[in-house]
């Protein structure tokens, strides 16, 4: 006899926080994916990414759907520190992991 098992999928929640929706996602594992809001249907405010560690890939803003403020791209030895202004790169810069303190 084979036994054979598959992963459950981790669905997705969803929670009404005043006009916004946080909305966060997991792996296979149920470690969390990904963790931002919705506001309108479209993605809104702080969206933070995360490995399957747990450890912070991705800082994003958006403004009404539009890429706006800055991001965080965690890397293993830097941090990039991308500025947007509806939905346009303006500035890319190296920074240390603590001018991510905010989080």
């Amino acid at each position: 006899m084979v036994n054979v098992s598959f992963a459950q999928a981790v669905e997705p929640t969803f929670e009404k926080q005043d006009d916004l929706v946080k909305a966060t996602y997991y792996y296979d594992n149920g470690t969390i994916k990904e963790v931002g809001f919705f506001k309108d249907n479209k993605l809104h405010d702080q969206w933070i990414s995360y490995d399957q560690e747990g450890k912070i890939k991705v800082v994003a803003f958006y403004n009404n759907g539009k890429k706006d403020g800055k991001w965080y791209l965690v890397g293993e030895e830097k941090v990039k520190e991308v500025t947007y202004k509806s939905n346009q790169i303006v500035k890319v810069e190296e920074v240390e992991e603590l001018q991510m303190s905010f989080i």
